[in-house]
């Protein structure tokens, strides 16, 4: 969806920010999505370590049961 702006789309978005915002406003505004992405980034990994440990402990189950 956001791949297709382009360059020119992406200085249009960011005049309107500049122009709706303010320019005091747009550096407390790029510190929040970016600590927002952070934390989005921080759950999503956590997510992820946990499907592959318990991916990586019933492979170990499955191993032990064709051992049998």
């Amino acid at each position: 969806m956001l791949s297709n702006i382009g360059f020119p789309g992406l200085i249009l978005i960011l005049l309107l920010a500049l122009i709706v915002f303010g320019p005091n406003k747009l550096p407390q505004i790029g510190r929040a999505v970016g600590t927002s992405l952070r934390e989005f980034k921080d759950a999503t990994k956590g997510i992820t370590e946990e499907i592959q440990e318990e991916l990586k402990d019933d492979v170990q189950a499955a191993k032990k049961e064709s051992i049998k």
